[in-house]
Parts: structure tokens; sequence; C-alpha cells
């Protein structure tokens, strides 16, 4: 008998960054995330973005807008303490709040005028949700017995209810695929180099990260904003990375994707839209691509809300979804752009 088996899912980094383009504005945007008190301690999340303008000389980039907040987390993803930028006192209604869809809805009710600003900060508050959510993978590449002891503590038949909660969650984990299968998938490893985010030939093209020891994740984006006055676009180059820290050194990548687009520079109408697939868990994980067609046409800046209502659930891949709601901020960044 024939066994038909998947393809593996990619498993290449696009890394290290491209080097920047004169004319354009770059923002990179990161959570660490570390346990300094141990690994059955809570966790240590510091959020840094900034957005950075190269000018058509190609001199050195200027930075004109950052965001940093630093925040102590729990297992249960409840915020314990949190503190942001000096001068924004508002970043303490977050406390006892949980990571979450909630947590977003949280933001938009309390503080919409870092949404309004295009803000820096507003990005890596956001992606509090999804790194309180997969973070937890890192503590596991330095402890795996944690998964025995969590499923013993736990015992089976809540253990296999919470198994079954995930399916249809996301493209990935739609029934019937592999992700969710009884068997798992044999291609279901995190195996694959994170490589350098900084290119050696710009050094400046990110900005510094936290230094730390130990278990650790990192969250990582990169969006690339330019002004083609030719065609009457702008165009994008973006790309999102979750990775994690090993023991014996070196970063392994959990999620990947590279994304294009080209946006009519007058109405901010999105024209084209190209997710590439670099690095994901599950065979079936590229297949939530093709959806992501359904964005062309939409105003850029309302990005946030229409992947929420076309992309939700098995509809989409929520690593994928990130990052398109990432580049709602389009409209800010190239108000930063001369002329």
């Amino acid at each position: 008998m024939t066994v038909n088996r998947l393809p593996p899912p990619p498993r290449t980094t696009a890394n290290p960054a491209p080097i920047r383009p004169a004319d354009s504005v770059r923002r990179t945007s990161s959570i660490d995330v570390c346990w300094p008190n141990g690994l059955d301690g809570e966790r240590l999340f510091v959020g840094r973005a900034r957005d950075l303008v190269t000018p058509a000389s190609g001199d050195a980039g200027q930075v004109c807008a950052e965001g940093f907040f630093e925040a102590r987390i729990g297992d249960d993803k409840t915020i314990r303490s949190i503190v942001a930028d000096a001068g924004y006192p508002k970043i303490g209604q977050l406390v006892g709040e949980r990571g979450g869809g909630h947590l977003r809805m949280v933001l938009a009710e309390r503080m919409p005028e870092l949404i309004a600003g295009y803000d820096p900060l507003y990005l890596t508050l956001d992606d509090i949700s999804g790194t309180a959510l997969v973070s937890a993978f890192a503590r596991l590449q330095w402890a795996p017995e944690l998964v025995a002891r969590h499923r013993e503590q736990l015992g089976e038949d809540a253990y296999r209810k919470q198994l079954e909660q995930r399916i249809d969650i996301c493209w990935g984990l739609k029934e019937g695929h592999s992700g969710v299968s009884p068997e798992g998938s044999p291609y279901a490893v995190a195996d694959a180099d994170a490589g350098h985010l900084r290119n050696p030939a710009d050094p400046e093209g990110w900005h510094a990260f936290p230094e730390t020891e130990g278990a650790g994740f990192r969250r990582a984006r990169r969006i690339d904003v330019m002004r083609d006055r030719t065609a009457g676009v702008i165009r994008v180059d973006s790309a999102f990375q979750d990775s994690a820290r090993l023991k014996q050194g070196g970063r392994v990548a959990i999620h990947e994707y590279n994304l294009r687009a080209t946006v009519d520079i007058g109405t901010l109408e999105i024209l084209s839209i190209e997710p590439e697939a670099r690095i994901l868990p599950f065979s079936e994980c590229p297949g939530a691509i093709a959806n992501a067609q359904r964005l062309v046409g939409k105003r850029i800046g309302d990005l946030r809300d229409e992947v929420l209502s076309l992309l939700r659930g098995p509809a989409g891949c929520t690593h994928l979804n990130d990052a398109l709601r990432a580049l709602a901020d389009i409209p800010g960044l190239v108000a930063h752009l001369p002329g």
C-alpha cells in the first residue's frame, strides 16, 4: 500500500535583513522574553521599537520615533507590572489584564491615541498577546521535561481536552490536518536556524536588543517602506520571526514570514500583497497564504480590523495575521519621508 506523505513545511530563514534602501523608512520592533527568577518564575518582557529614516543621499539614518516597555507577566499571561517610555503613565492601566484578544480591545479603548498616532509603542504592546502564548516554547528548549510534568499535573482527560481546543484556531490546526492528528506531524519540530537579524553590512539596520542569559524568546519585525513616485505606489517589504535561544548556542526559528505589498500612493488602497512562508511548524501551514488575497482592494490603514474580519480562525494563520495587521501603520511611516 502506498502512503501519501505531506511535503515538509518551509524551514529556511531569509535573515539577515537586507541593507536599507535610500529614501526609505524602516520600522523595527522586538519583544525579548526571559525568566530572571528561574523557569518556574514570572517572565520579563522587554519591548522595543524604532522608526529610522534613511535619506536619499544614503547618509546615516535618522531616528524619528521610538517605543519601549518592560513588563513582568505570569504563566497565566497576567500582566503583574509594566512601565513604558517616560511621559506615558497610562501604561499602568494594563496591570491585571491578560495577554490575548481581550488585551487588544483594552488597548483600543484606553489608549486610542497610540493607534491614531501610529506610535511604535503600540505595535510592541499589541504583540504582548501573541508573545505571551508562543514564548512558552522557549522554556521547553531548556527544560523539555516540563511537558511531561504539565501533562501529569493536568491529568490525561484535561490534557486531551486542551489539545482538542486547538482545533480550528488557525489554518495549520484545522480539523484533519497533521498538527492536530493523534499521531502528530513528523515535521512538527523546531529545527530551523533563525540566522542573524542584523546585517553586518548595515549594523544600523536594527535597534539594540537587551542582553539576557538562559532561556529566551524573541518576536521580531521589520517593515521597510519606500515611495515609487513614477509608478504612484508605496512599496512595502517586511519580515516577521519568532525564535528561541538554544541551550547549546544560537537560535531556532519557530515562525517566519516575509511579506511584500504595493499600495496606491493617493488612495492607500492595497494593490498587491505577497506573503512568503519561510519557517512554519506544520506541512499544511503555507496554505493560509492564498486567503491573504482577500485584503487586496482594502485600505492599508484598516488592516487591523479587516484581517480579524476576513482571516479569522481556520481562514488564516495567527502569525501571518500578525504580520499583516502591523502594516496598518504604513500611513504613519510614509509621513516620515521627506516631501
